[in-house]
């Protein structure tokens, strides 16, 4: 079962290739988009700026899509779920995949408890919504490790929100599509189960 973990150059890959090896994963990162047709599952990390995503050019572009539409499991972490939707107001001259409709926006850093540091970072509970592949196993109000000051907004395909000021999108499963804003590989055990979770989708899809 071999995984593509994308680098762009926006994303702390060290330390997701790490987690997914401590859970028996075969992990490579493609130089070139046409080797994604090799890979059976697809992981898009990513920190900082939306901008960013634009280093994946038209042919990675299309490459992770061709996959996508061969029914291969792909997650997106933290910057990576935010680009499978269509657009970011961090970059509005930069597009998202588009696989999910809406538009991330700035956290407000405002709420009930008053005025609220942006970044959002540090450890947060997950509200679950429904049932899902991805957080099969986790319990409601586990907490997982954000960083971050874009949110997705929530969808009919969140699986999970989290409250920082507002509510938002901390993770997606549509199909084969999986998403999360937090960093599992930085989120203890329940990191690494929602990362199994993903490794049986695969498995399974295989």
């Amino acid at each position: 079962m071999k995984i593509a973990l994308i680098d762009y150059g926006a994303g702390n890959l060290t330390s997701v290739r790490k987690a997914l090896n401590s859970v028996q994963a075969e992990v490579w990162s493609p130089q070139k988009p046409q080797e994604l047709s090799e890979a059976q599952g697809l992981i898009v990390p990513g920190v900082g700026h939306f901008k960013s995503t634009a280093a994946l050019d038209t042919s990675w572009r299309q490459a992770v899509l061709d996959c996508i539409k061969l029914d291969r499991p792909v997650l997106g972490i933290c910057l990576g779920m935010q680009w499978l939707f269509e657009h970011s107001a961090e970059a509005y001259d930069t597009s998202g995949l588009g696989l999910l409709a809406g538009k991330c926006t700035l956290l407000s850093g405002t709420g009930s408890e008053g005025t609220l540091k942006v970044p959002h970072v540090g450890w947060n509970a997950l509200n679950l919504v429904g049932n899902s592949q991805l957080l099969r196993g986790i319990k409601q109000g586990s907490y997982v490790y954000f960083t971050h000051s874009y949110v997705a907004p929530v969808v009919d395909v969140s699986i999970a929100t989290t409250t920082y000021g507002e509510t938002f999108t901390s993770a997606v499963e549509y199909n084969k599509i999986f998403g999360v804003q937090f960093h599992p590989e930085k989120s203890g055990d329940v990191g690494l189960k929602i990362l199994i979770n993903y490794l049986s989708a695969v498995r399974n899809n295989s």
